[in-house]
């Protein structure tokens, strides 16, 4: 019988080669090909004879809808859409230290507590430290099992018989290996066989499966992309690590909606829910400045109230600094554009830092009115009202376009002591009793902010002209 070639596998994107080469020429990462035995799965390589036929049935049907178990950490069901649902299998990736075993211990012990089988199996500690954790975390109480392994094999069995836990933690996928393979664990074949096995015995027994993933410098979580393509729900942990808040953030879920997030405030007792963040990231302001601006964004299905900061100062190299936090760079390099070009307002030759308080992430293009706010508001040194919140996204004729669910937005400012708002035209406010000034073009924008103050010019300093 003649020997498999042998064949060489990149360990961060699986891209797969006849030769090793130091360089994977697919992803352009250096030294990630390792050689990898290939697996024979035709029925001649598997022994097995023809395949039995499979039923067809129609698309309509009587189907009971997955039902959600409650955690009992509201923020963890948010952004699980309601709970968790037996048979599936969810991932969560975020930096080291971020807080993902603390998050996943509180899960199951908050289940135990409620009388569900859970297990915790963990490659990467030893029980004590596992036990040290929950002692501190104050769930050493609960009847939560616990396990270090990291043979797939071993796992399987002990799940796939009567008397299993419920719910499972696998911490981490990357330390876990099938035996049958040669690659080391963590490589994108024992990642991708150790998902592979595990999700396949929760979806046969009903267990629910919790999978810590690494991400890799990029943020992204390591290991091929199929994983995520095989498990039910992702969910990443952020959170910068000198801030307590952490953000949870739903990017799959096949049992609710995505882009949802939870928050939480990282304690020496572990994690605390939010119940209001807007509240919280508004906790810390102060008198009324100039470049702070409260934008009235929405995270999946909540509304959530931001502050972001602005400042723009004279800059003495050729090439001014644009340095953002918690927001997209493109996005601000075209609000920059288009109030430049369509209403006269340079900012060039000027550095200018961007920030989101409070470590969050904004995605929506509904901030592109309260970063031009906050932008103007720095350079003319006019604060923005204390009581407006701001929002709606600019075209790139200079136009202020609509955005969705505005009520939402400006009941949860109103509701926040908030009496005004800087909105696209059309929006209307019902029974939220704010205020709406509406915003049509960036000219009406820098307009009601003022003109720019003159400037004595000197060494790398540009006299900033009147709008």
């Amino acid at each position: 019988m003649a020997k498999a070639a042998a064949r060489y596998a990149c360990q961060q994107c699986g891209a797969v080669t006849s030769r090793w080469t130091g360089k994977c020429e697919a992803c352009g990462s250096w030294n990630s090909i390792v050689e990898e035995t290939p697996v024979d799965l035709t029925p001649k390589g598997l022994g097995a004879g023809r395949g039995r036929t499979i039923e067809l049935v129609g698309l309509k049907g009587e189907t009971e809808d997955a039902a959600h178990v409650p955690s009992g950490i509201k923020e963890f069901d948010r952004v699980c859409g309601g709970g968790l649902v037996p048979g599936s299998a969810l991932l969560v990736g975020g930096d080291p230290g971020i807080g993902k075993s603390t998050l996943l211990l509180q899960v199951v012990a908050r289940l135990a507590a409620h009388g569900i089988p859970c297990g915790y199996v963990t490659g990467e500690e030893a029980i004590g430290q596992v036990r040290l954790r929950a002692r501190r975390l104050g769930v050493a109480d609960t009847s939560v099992t616990l396990a270090t392994a990291t043979a797939i094999r071993d796992i399987v069995a002990t799940l796939d018989k009567p008397g299993a836990p419920q719910v499972v933690v696998i911490d981490s996928i990357q330390t876990m290996y099938v035996d049958m393979l040669d690659s080391a664990p963590g490589t994108v074949a024992q990642v991708r066989a150790s998902a592979q096995e595990l999700i396949r015995v929760a979806k046969r027994r009903g267990l629910t499966l919790l999978l810590v993933g690494h991400v890799t410098k990029e943020g992204t979580i390591a290991g091929p992309k199929v994983l995520e393509h095989m498990v039910d729900t992702v969910l990443y942990f952020e959170g910068e690590r000198g801030h307590q808040f952490r953000i949870l953030r739903t990017v799959k879920n096949r049992y609710g909606p995505t882009d949802e997030i939870g928050v939480f405030d990282m304690t020496d007792r572990g994690l605390n829910e939010v119940p209001n963040p807007s509240a919280l990231f508004l906790g810390e302001r102060g008198q009324a400045v100039s470049g702070a601006v409260v934008f009235a964004g929405i995270e999946g299905t909540r509304p959530m109230l931001v502050e972001i900061q602005a400042l723009v100062a004279p800059s003495s190299l050729g090439t001014p600094r644009r340095a953002v936090v918690g927001w997209d760079a493109a996005r601000l390099a075209m609000v920059l554009a288009v109030l430049d070009a369509r209403s006269g307002f340079t900012i060039a030759g000027h550095d200018v830092f961007l920030n989101v308080a409070g470590g969050l992430k904004i995605g929506e293009p509904a901030a592109d009115l309260a970063v031009a706010a906050a932008l103007v508001s720095s350079v003319t040194a006019t604060p923005v009202p204390r009581e407006t919140v701001v929002f709606g996204e600019i075209g790139l004729s200079g136009e202020v376009r609509p955005v969705g669910q505005t009520d939402a937005r400006l009941k949860e400012a109103a509701k926040l002591g908030f009496a005004r708002a800087w909105a696209p035209k059309g929006t209307r406010c019902r029974g939220a009793g704010l205020e709406v000034e509406e915003v049509a073009r960036l000219d009406e924008l820098v307009a009601r902010l003022g003109e720019r103050p003159r400037a004595k010019p000197g060494p790398g300093v540009l006299e900033r002209s009147r709008v």
